[in-house]
């Protein structure tokens, strides 16, 4: 990664830190992104939490219409990748507790 691409980055976790309620984060995602980048990385989410509750593939499928290599990515990173998912994933379930 290149300097400007760190600089870009940093940037945009910066702006996502900054975002105060769930109406900002809609529409900053709006502004940088298409619908369908933000109904893909949507989809990667979703399909992360039916893993992580045991759900099979072919229903993952079903139910999403992701492709079986997009679950696989998101499988593989959610059981050997950085732990964004899983850390994501419980924040989300302790807050609708």
């Amino acid at each position: 990664m290149d300097n400007n691409e760190k600089e870009g980055l940093r940037l945009l976790i910066k702006a996502l830190l900054a975002l105060e309620n769930e109406q900002e984060c809609i529409e900053f995602l709006e502004d940088i992104m298409t619908r369908k980048e933000m109904m893909d990385i949507a989809q990667r989410i979703l399909v992360a939490k039916m893993l992580s509750e045991q759900v099979v593939y072919n229903k993952i499928v079903d139910e999403t219409g992701a492709s079986t290599a997009t679950i696989s990515r998101v499988n593989r990173c959610y059981n050997y990748g950085s732990g964004g998912y899983a850390r994501i994933l419980d924040r989300i379930k302790e807050e609708n507790r």
